[in-house]
């Protein structure tokens, strides 16, 4: 057996914390399990982000569904949110669903830092392609998930077969070191590639096995025509020097070959900063660690409200909430959620208020639409204008 949980393992609540068990046997031997609000919201981003996007939202949903009377409002998967903005707000008898915190949280919290950084990956990249290639890094139980998080941040695609049929796009890929080792031959590599996948795949060569770049980047050219896409670029920090450099000196030497229409894919070690610098010369990008290894974003899930009468712990305010946005310039407000955003007007332009918050569940019934992930993706990617990194 492989060391993870299942979803009947999940959804049965034996991924709690241990006090929320024992706060469970307390509050049943007095005979108390009140209705209740908690509002799930962040105190602060990592050092450096102004904003977060909001993944995980269907898991949690899927694990509250049915639970007796249970509703829950929200912010729709892949909305833009900032610190002290409740994402969520659940209402129901405690012990009805006081033992998922845990779970709750971590749905919440790990799904969304790795849309985060990918926005901010894809952000960075403008018209260039971002792809998600760090599922070696994460343990394989959870890749579909990364991956499904990574391409609703941004990513133009993902690199497992599973994790790629969960998004309903096709995994994408290049050519392994081990092939070309095992090979011996950067070229014969790439014309088996050719000869054996079937024609709809990229024809990418990866040039930086054996020999240096610039070389094996002039005899992959020639070697299958017209058909090579790309050339791919993972050259380890230890023989990098300037990396810019080694591209612009690539992409110099195929140009005046009249090799042109190749495009430079590098990756290796990739973060939003690299991005940036050497996006004047690459076309795509294959980011890993600094995706699939996102810091988290730490929510919390707090009691804002007891049988009707608000109440929060130090620290919090009370009263359930919710986030209403400016239509015209994106400016947010925190208002409570008997409030109306139509009472409001921005104040940074005048502009009117939107509730941004959506029924999940009513009563344990599922109102959540379970949107596509390109769906989700396409709400992400319409509110790059109003971020920035």
């Amino acid at each position: 057996m492989f060391h993870i949980a299942d979803g009947n393992d999940i959804k049965e609540g034996k991924l709690t914390d241990i006090y929320f068990e024992r706060t469970e046997r307390i509050l049943k031997a007095l005979d108390k399990n009140p209705v209740v609000k908690v509002e799930i919201f962040l105190k602060s981003l990592p050092e450096g982000y102004k904003w977060g996007v909001l993944s995980g939202v269907e898991e949690v949903v899927k694990l509250l569904s049915g639970v007796n009377k249970l509703s829950v409002r929200c912010m729709p998967e892949g909305t833009v949110f900032k610190e002290f903005q409740p994402v969520m707000v659940i209402e129901g008898k405690y012990l009805d669903f006081g033992i998922y915190e845990t779970s709750i949280l971590g749905f919440l919290c790990q799904a969304s830092g790795v849309s985060t950084k990918s926005a901010r990956c894809k952000i960075a990249a403008g018209n260039r392609q971002v792809y998600s290639f760090g599922a070696r890094r994460v343990h394989p139980g959870i890749i579909p998930m990364v991956e499904r998080s990574a391409f609703i941040g941004g990513a133009d695609g993902v690199s497992t077969t599973l994790g790629a049929k969960l998004i309903n796009q096709e995994p994408v890929g290049t050519i392994p070191h081990a092939l070309i080792l095992i090979i011996g031959d950067t070229v014969e590599s790439t014309k088996a590639f050719n000869e054996v996948i079937e024609q709809a795949v990229k024809r990418i060569s990866l040039i930086d096995t054996f020999n240096d770049e610039k070389f094996e980047a002039i005899r992959v050219a020639g070697s299958i025509g017209d058909k090579l896409y790309g050339i791919r670029l993972d050259t380890p920090a230890s023989r990098r020097g300037n990396f810019k450099k080694i591209l612009e000196e690539v992409r110099w030497e195929l140009d005046i070959r009249g090799y042109n229409k190749i495009k430079l894919i590098v990756s290796g070690g990739l973060d939003e900063e690299d991005i940036l610098e050497l996006k004047n010369i690459a076309d795509s990008f294959g980011v890993g660690t600094a995706i699939s290894g996102a810091r988290v974003l730490d929510f919390s899930m707090d009691i804002v409200e007891i049988e009707g009468r608000k109440i929060a712990k130090r620290g919090k305010m009370s009263g359930a909430k919710k986030v209403i946005r400016c239509e015209s310039c994106f400016n947010d407000k925190v208002i409570l959620e008997s409030q109306k955003a139509s009472d409001f007007q921005c104040e940074k332009c005048g502009g009117a208020y939107k509730d941004i918050f959506i029924e999940a569940l009513r009563e344990g019934e599922v109102l959540y639409s379970y949107p596509s992930a390109s769906e989700i993706r396409d709400r992400v990617i319409s509110q790059f204008g109003y971020m920035e990194i």
